[in-house]
């Protein structure tokens, strides 16, 4: 073992969602018996992993995250596999991204292959959640935050790294259903040079307005254009995006504003590997209209940690409304879908060495 982890066992257990329960329970509400904490103090390094019961953080009102949203955050699963066992899909790849977003929000590094150790021990501490039934999987959110109290615009010296665990089934209610999505013409996201590539919490923030709007006018999630020119297409609010061009699947390339999807580049490597032809590059809405009126885009999804592959029935961009595939999963999402969740489970073979087993 790379850290020395101390585990404190819950004396009160919750009780544990049903696997039909699971099917019906909102994504994200329902949390596991323990959390994984690891401090930080300037001088000292990271040190003091435990694991404990879940339970309030104490923090006082002046904490600098609280203020001057010191807060970056990753998203993984862990899956059951048919014979019993535990695995975690491209766990290195979360924390090396983390690592990433830390270097933009003054938060320092921690150890990738520590990290990842912890967050096993934490899954295998807490594998009677592990759900078992498809579709479903244990959610990860592991979180840094500043804990240093003073009112001031400075780096804190002190951090917080945090592990909670959520058995989960599909992200959005329609399941492998076609979403619908709306194009965001007004407010603007991020832009180059600010904080769009990590996954800090000031840039979900900055996005919610645009999604109530979204969704009081019945769209599932909100497509971004980048903050400039209000031309180039950009991400989902949860998502990665893609689409399916003259038999070509083409994903926005990354320019300093668009996440560095961890499912988005397993769908490029799967693509790849089919010799399929997989571009990312720069593309304007008007583009993709264009496109969509000359009948060249068969098919559009979006990939995530959270729903893997989501097909997009409909965008919604001005007055200019784009339907794909009849409304239906295309050839190119369903296969992906297949594949990626196929090598999550243990269920296709992982040629790329992506699965972590935990036991």
């Amino acid at each position: 073992m790379l850290m020395q982890i101390n585990i404190e066992k819950t004396t009160q257990p919750k009780k544990r969602p049903t696997e039909k329960e699971l099917a019906n329970i909102a994504f994200g509400t329902t949390f596991t018996d323990h959390m994984l904490l690891i401090d930080y103090k300037e001088g000292h390094g990271w040190n003091n992993a435990r694991i404990v019961p879940y339970g309030p953080l104490p923090l006082y009102p002046a904490t600098t995250c609280l203020h001057y949203g010191q807060l970056i955050f990753e998203g993984l699963k862990a899956y059951k596999t048919r014979d019993g066992g535990i695995v975690m899909f491209r766990p290195d790849q979360n924390m090396a991204r983390m690592n990433n977003s830390g270097e933009r929000m003054c938060i320092p590094r921690i150890d990738v292959l520590e990290a990842v150790e912890a967050i096993a021990k934490l899954v295998e501490v807490e594998e009677e959640w592990v759900p078992s039934l498809p579709a479903t999987s244990l959610y990860i959110r592991p979180f840094i935050i500043s804990t240093d109290t003073f009112l001031g615009v400075h780096p804190s010296s002190s951090y917080l790294f945090i592990v909670i665990l959520c058995p989960v089934g599909a992200y959005y209610k329609e399941g492998l259903a076609p979403v619908r999505i709306y194009v965001e013409n007004e407010y603007a996201r991020t832009v180059k040079g600010g904080t769009g590539f990590a996954k800090c919490a000031g840039n979900y923030a900055a996005s919610l307005k645009s999604q109530v709007e979204a969704e009081n006018e019945g769209y599932a999630q909100v497509l971004w254009l980048d903050g400039a020119e209000r031309r180039y297409i950009e991400e989902v609010g949860s998502m990665n995006v893609f689409f399916v061009i003259d038999g070509k699947v083409v994903t926005p390339e990354l320019n300093g504003s668009i996440l560095p999807g961890i499912t988005r580049k397993s769908v490029i490597e799967v693509v790849k590997s089919w010799n399929m032809p997989v571009t990312e590059r720069r593309i304007t809405i008007d583009e993709l209209a264009q496109a969509y009126k000359d009948g060249k885009v068969s098919e559009a999804f979006g990939s995530g940690t959270a729903a893997v592959i989501s097909p997009i029935g409909e965008l919604k961009w001005q007055d200019t409304v784009m339907r794909f595939n009849g409304g239906k999963i295309g050839e190119v999402s369903q296969r992906l879908y297949d594949e990626i969740t196929g090598i999550q489970t243990c269920t296709r073979e992982d040629k790329f060495g992506w699965v972590y087993k935990i036991k």
